[in-house]
């Protein structure tokens, strides 16, 4: 964990009097400050702090520890003056994780135009669509596509992901068409692990109805479902960044279109705001914008 981020939040705790306050004014999730805390000790081989349901209070060890804290970032600030004052050029290494299918078809793109741009910056992207520790795992950001953040997290919207329910030919020709959610229940439906009990959420002019599904087939990861429905193995409900272009070119054909698939958020999570280094907040600023006016994907949104 990097060591001046954790002096910051000691100081902030000891100052603002409770990692709650801390948290709020570092705009950083309390997790976080639980763990730069955790850490802070671990690295003193001390504990710092009396903690009682009502206040909290330095150790000998905390004391001296607040007193080299506060020192650190004292030098630190100068540092930054220096920086800002001598180099105004973005660089550095970003660790990016996102789903497969997102990464595939639209996030690449988009990160390529940024490498376009800042030549000086480097990416590792990360294929992983579980939830992940983004300070144990040196993620600087997430990309999650969702509609139930932990409210514990820093997440900044992105865009709006749509979806649409499809099958292949082959598989509507043997078992016929769905023409209500209602059907989808006597249908095969290749479902998405991480949804739990598999509930399909539709919008019809306002009216809203959730359709309990289940097939011989469920996958983690999007593109394995595709991969099944392409092969005919049953109905899949997928982004519209990842059906499209199958539907355009017939492979597989939309199903119930007066009935609207849930939109979901497209979000990036990171783990502080006022930390966030000005390569990261000049990615999240161009994603954005990228997401807002990129014709391919309003393309891919159809």
């Amino acid at each position: 964990m990097d060591r001046v981020t954790a002096a910051e939040v000691f100081v902030a705790i000891v100052d603002r009097g409770s990692m709650i306050a801390a948290a709020d004014a570092l705009e950083m999730s309390r997790a976080m400050v639980t763990r730069y805390l955790a850490q802070m000790e671990q690295w003193a081989g001390a504990r710092l702090l009396h903690r009682t349901t009502r206040k909290l209070s330095l150790t000998h060890a905390g004391e001296t520890t607040l007193e080299r804290c506060r020192k650190m970032l004292a030098l630190a600030n100068e540092m930054d003056l220096v920086d800002g004052e001598e180099s105004d050029v973005l660089r550095g290494l970003l660790r990016i994780s996102c789903s497969q299918s997102l990464a595939q078809t639209a996030l690449g793109i988009a990160v390529a135009a940024f490498l376009r741009r800042y030549p000086q910056v480097a990416i590792d992207l990360q294929m992983n669509n579980r939830a992940i520790n983004l300070v144990e795992e040196r993620i600087d950001l997430a990309i999650r596509i969702t509609n139930e953040l932990d409210p514990n997290l820093i997440a900044r919207p992105l865009s709006t992901c749509y979806s649409v329910v499809c099958a292949a030919p082959s598989y509507l020709k043997s078992k016929g068409i769905p023409l209500t959610p209602q059907d989808l229940a006597l249908h095969n439906c290749l479902t998405y692990s991480y949804f739990g009990k598999s509930l399909w959420h539709f919008d019809q002019k306002g009216i809203k109805s959730s359709v309990p599904v289940s097939g011989n087939l469920s996958a983690n990861e999007s593109v394995v479902l595709l991969s099944g429905a392409l092969e005919g193995v049953g109905i899949t409900l997928q982004p519209s960044y990842s059906a499209m272009p199958h539907i355009v070119a017939g492979d597989l054909v939309q199903l119930l279109p007066d009935y609207q698939p849930q939109a979901m958020g497209i979000y990036g999570i990171y783990t502080s705001r006022r930390q966030m280094p000005t390569t990261l907040r000049t990615l999240l600023d161009f994603l954005i914008e990228w997401f807002a006016t990129s014709e391919q994907w309003q393309d891919m949104m159809k």
